[in-house]
């Protein structure tokens, strides 16, 4: 039986007229936030650049205190200073309280595959350490002292491969969601179509399918027609204020693209004007 998302609902606290001028609170569409349903399996944010949608990603994930694709945790993350005052002020209603799942922005990908790398270092040089400390001397004291680091070498080469620097930023991207999604999960995905190709967008959406259909939820910001078009999606403009829900069929991202790909000449023609 399919259970109830995790996340149900997200509301924001009343607080002082003068807190409001302050940012994030300057941010229309985040300053008149209304009580958002999120109990759709996948609920997407849409909105022009600066509308507030990745701010409040950010807000969500900060409250919910999930772990963190990045360089660092959302705790210690100086760029989030201003999600996490968001979050003192969001109230989250829960079906079921998680820590499964992470927060990934598109941009800090990088940072997470150099943390990766670092962590993977310092696993090796303990194994070093461990192979001069007991020498052969003891083959079954040296294998019991290494057996935890080997597993842990080995957890993150099923999750991230053996070299990700040897795959592109787009299949290092697919590779992540196939070796961290799991199932009632909460994900909260800022832009993931940003290093994909429409072809890897696909299988995002394939892998979004799948895993929805295993009780994982996704809130995601996104630009992305092919992404918006998952089934029985909740899709929240942060173009209109107050934030209210929109049709797949009335989003503007989706009648520009249409618009273009039917007659991409008539564009260019207006551009060279």
């Amino acid at each position: 039986m399919t259970r109830k998302p995790q996340l149900l609902r997200v509301g924001l606290k009343r607080a002082r007229a003068a807190a409001e001028a302050d940012f994030p609170f300057s941010i229309p569409a985040i300053r008149t936030l209304p009580p958002l349903d999120l109990s759709a399996r996948v609920t997407f944010f849409v909105g022009e650049n600066g509308s507030g949608k990745s701010t409040l990603l950010e807000g969500l994930a900060a409250a919910a205190n999930l772990p963190t694709v990045g360089a660092a945790e959302i705790g210690r993350d100086g760029t989030l200073e201003a999600p996490r005052r968001l979050a003192a002020r969001l109230q989250l209603t829960w079906a079921k309280r998680t820590h499964r799942g992470f927060f990934l922005r598109a941009e800090d990908f990088f940072g997470f595959q150099r943390r990766v790398a670092a962590e993977r270092r310092e696993l090796e040089e303990r194994l070093a350490e461990i192979d001069v400390a007991y020498g052969d001397r003891s083959l079954y004291a040296k294998g019991l002292a290494a057996g935890p680091v080997r597993a842990s070498l080995g957890d993150m080469e099923r999750r991230y491969g053996r070299d990700p620097d040897a795959r592109s930023h787009g299949q290092a991207f697919l590779n992540l969601f196939q070796g961290r999604f799991a199932p009632e999960g909460l994900y909260l995905l800022d832009e993931p179509e940003a290093p994909l190709s429409p072809q890897n967008q696909l299988g995002l959406l394939a892998l979004l399918l799948a895993w929805a259909g295993r009780d994982a939820q996704f809130i995601i910001a996104t630009h992305s027609p092919m992404l918006l078009a998952f089934p029985d999606a909740a899709i929240y403009s942060f173009d209109r204020v107050p934030i209210s829900a929109v049709r797949y069929e009335d989003l503007e991202h989706v009648a520009l693209t249409r618009a273009f790909l039917n007659d991409p000449a008539a564009f260019l023609r207006r551009l060279r004007v």
